[in-house]
């Protein structure tokens, strides 16, 4: 079952950027998840299924009041 993952969500990887960061915005969603680092805004797109395996956890949900 795919984790359940939103636009503009933070999440915690597994490994750590170059930059140091842990952390990445989720920015597209598909067949690939597109991400960018926190803190060097660089940006990545990776396949669901790597995406998946690299995640640690959900750090920070953006909440859609639905207006």
């Amino acid at each position: 079952m795919p984790i359940d993952v939103q636009i503009d969500d933070i999440v915690q990887m597994r490994k750590q950027h170059p930059c140091g960061s842990f952390e990445w915005k989720v920015i597209r969603i598909g067949a690939d998840i597109g991400l960018e680092c926190s803190s060097c805004a660089r940006r990545v797109l990776l396949p669901r299924s790597k995406f998946e395996k690299r995640l640690k956890k959900v750090l920070n949900r953006e909440v859609d009041l639905g207006r």
